[in-house]
């Protein structure tokens, strides 16, 4: 439809810079509106609209197709039949009746706040200095003496029609206003141009931050508890990398999820001092937040010193007691219509000392969830520097939760992907097979470390991903780790990169390679050794850091097969045919061949299930050929190089060439969850090759 560009273009801009800086707003919070006319293309006459971001839409990524395009007369005629707050969920879905033309995004339940409030442009935001004043146990009072007249408090209500005639009503009642504080929740500024509006909602940040910081006391949470005191970096990131994996598989009892490791100075503040517990027992407030971090964190009561089996055996004791809780808070607020319980684990854990991790369907809802609740600590802060925080009650925050709206917008994301909440590790992924393997994992929803000798070749592959998937953080999808599969050290760091990125690491690829093609008699001892310490010595030591991560998470993050994850190995046609001039290279392949059946026997006690991929004639994209392997086989079978695959295809029986692809394809068809009761297994990808027929 034609559009009046300057209104949308205008509110765009003043949504992206409001969202960009997180003081301002969280990520997919608020919302922001714009009014002005178009021309109804039916009837040729001016129509005034409605601009106004969509359900679930971000601001500081607000584009114009994440807009809901409304027709003010038919939303503002939606007052004569509102039928009151009892049917308050009702509205929602007139709104539908309210749009103008097709496409956009659906409307949001802050809709009419927008639409109802008599300003051309209208904010609404989530600033930390914001609810730190509308969760303050004087919270009126507090509004009154920071903004005077300016900024008018509304009690807390829940986000909705009625809410937009409140502040309808108050915007008509305080001409003088720039805004108000909703209670327990936000703000809202208004103003007659976008530029006026957005000075309206940075002026009213910016004096409620002055107000806090100038009224504030210096330690609200209490003295520093000793022994709960920040651990230094080095030793803080270890003890997370530990914990991380058996947090993960707790925080994965009713549905797998992905994690996410924050050591954020507001974070290790709070863990530190007396209130810890109080606070985190209050839970947040702002809807966005609770949401999110669910109705209170699960907090660990040991010092950052205790023994790590310790703090393993007493998370486990508090994982239960959370889950009962949780369960009872259901139950205490539940009616006959409301939703199923969606899972009783927590969002996100505190461990003083070390930092906090949050949880979600992917390592973007992970790390978002850790946001919220670091907003949540600079609201408790603020709030306890200047009264005392007191959000909204438990109840009015399940009926939140469990709101059938809610309900609707989670029945509305699309279906996960097979590898959906998966972390995978790859290694060798810099180039070739590798890479192909993590790029297939990445794309049927798993989280990918990419690992490689070459770092600069891990970060391509790692930044390829991300752009792929059009990550709105590299981070959330793909990190890059560099890694000699030969050293132990090397191999634990890598796993322990997964584990502070993504929780932990439950699907791994031992992919790293080389070849030097020589005859027995030009075969070297470093020849020898090499090829073995990369091949099977490096396998071994992947695998069995791969075993501890997985074993400390257990079985439930793999899902209802009730496995706990997934080791491939890529060995080689070469592990079970008898080439020539490949002694080294075939003996390391025949290692790793029987290391798969070795440890499917082993850890299938414990639900990893353990296979491998027998590949050939991998030419195109291969860095093992590409690093002379190539130019030695073709003067072997006496074909030019760059007919090397070409030659390959031909002496198998299905005659056609085999790419890292093709391998990427059957380590999917591995883990993707159709084969969940396959262990030991070597799978061909060969276009067959009867000289390599397992019996």
């Amino acid at each position: 439809m034609p559009s009046t560009t300057r209104p949308v273009d205008d509110l765009v801009a003043r949504s992206n810079r409001l969202g960009a800086d997180p003081a301002n707003t969280n990520y997919a919070g608020g919302n922001t509106s714009a009014k002005g006319t178009d021309v109804d293309p039916v009837t040729g006459a001016p129509v005034e609209l409605l601009w106004v971001k969509g359900s679930g839409g971000d601001l500081g990524t607000l584009t114009e197709p994440g807009l809901a395009v409304l027709r003010l007369d038919r939303m503002r005629a939606l007052v004569d039949v509102y039928p009151g707050v009892d049917r308050e969920d009702e509205m929602v879905a007139a709104f539908d009746f309210c749009l103008h033309g097709r496409g956009g995004a659906a409307p949001s339940i802050d809709t009419a706040m927008h639409g109802l409030v008599d300003a051309a442009h209208v904010d609404h935001l989530h600033p930390d200095s914001g609810i730190a004043l509308a969760t303050a146990a004087d919270g009126e009072a507090l509004v009154e003496e920071c903004f005077g007249d300016r900024v008018v408090w509304v009690p807390w209500r829940r986000p909705g029609f009625q809410l937009g005639l409140d502040i309808a009503a108050v915007k008509e009642a305080n001409p003088q206003a720039i805004g108000c504080v909703l209670g327990g929740h936000g703000i809202t500024a208004w103003g007659a141009t976008s530029e006026q509006c957005e000075a309206n909602s940075l002026d009213i940040i910016a004096t409620a931050a002055a107000f806090l910081a100038e009224r504030g006391t210096v330690e609200p949470f209490g003295a520093v508890v000793p022994g709960f005191e920040a651990l230094p970096p080095a030793e803080r990131h270890a003890r997370a990398a530990a914990l991380a994996p058996v947090i993960r598989g707790l925080a994965s009892t009713d549905a797998r999820v992905v994690g996410h490791y924050t050591d954020s100075g507001v974070v290790l503040d709070l863990c530190s001092r007396e209130k810890l517990a109080a606070m985190a027992a209050l839970g947040t407030s702002c809807p966005d937040h609770f949401l999110r971090t669910k109705v209170r964190p699960m907090v660990l009561d040991l010092p950052a010193t205790a023994p790590l089996e310790d703090a393993v055996a007493r998370l486990r004791e508090l994982h239960a007691a959370y889950r009962e809780d949780y369960a009872a808070y259901y139950a205490r607020h539940a009616t006959p219509d409301s939703p199923a319980m969606r899972g009783a684990d927590p969002a996100v854990v505190l461990v003083p000392g070390v930092g906090m991790f949050s949880f979600g369907a992917t390592a973007q809802t992970a790390r978002v969830a850790g946001e919220f609740y670091v907003n949540a600590v600079n609201v408790m802060r603020g709030a306890e520097s200047v009264s005392t925080y007191a959000p909204i009650e438990e109840s009015e925050k399940f009926r939140i939760e469990y709101w059938a709206l809610e309900e609707a917008k989670l029945a509305r994301m699309p279906r996960p992907k097979p590898l959906a909440a998966r972390v995978a590790l790859v290694t060798g992924a810099g180039s070739g097979i590798g890479r192909a393997i993590a790029h297939r994992l990445a794309a049927e929803g798993a989280c990918v470390v990419v690992a490689d000798l070459d770092e600069a070749a891990a970060q391509t592959v790692a930044a390829e991903i991300a752009a792929g998937t059009k990550a709105l953080k590299a981070s959330d999808v793909a990190v890059a780790v560099r890694s000699d599969v030969t050293s132990a050290a090397d191999v634990a760091a890598a796993f322990a990169a997964g584990c502070l990125a993504f929780g932990g690491v439950d699907l791994v690829v031992n992919n790293a390679g080389l070849s030097i093609s020589k005859p027995l008699a030009d075969t070297t001892e470093r020849d020898w050794d090499l090829q073995h310490d990369v091949m099977a010595k490096g396998s071994f030591l992947v695998s069995r850091e791969a075993a501890r991560v997985m074993t400390a998470q257990g079985r439930s993050p793999a899902g209802p097969d009730g496995t706990a994850g997934d080791i491939v190995y890529i060995s080689s046609k070469n592990a079970f045919f008898a080439g020539p001039n490949n002694v080294a290279y075939g003996a390391a392949k025949a290692d790793q061949a029987h290391q798969v059946r070795l440890l499917a026997a082993e850890l299938g006690e414990v639900g990893i299930r353990v296979n491998g991929i027998n590949p050939d004639g991998v030419v195109r994209g291969s860095g093992i050929f590409a690093g002379g392997w190539g130019a030695n086989r073709a003067a072997v079978y006496g074909v030019p190089e760059e007919e090397l695959g070409a030659f390959y295809a031909q002496r198998t029986l299905l005659k056609r060439e085999v790419l890292p692809e093709h391998v990427a394809n059957a380590v999917f068809a591995l883990t993707g969850g159709d084969l969940t009761h396959t262990t030991g297994l070597h799978v061909p990808v060969d276009a067959g090759v009867a000289a390599a027929f397992l019996r």
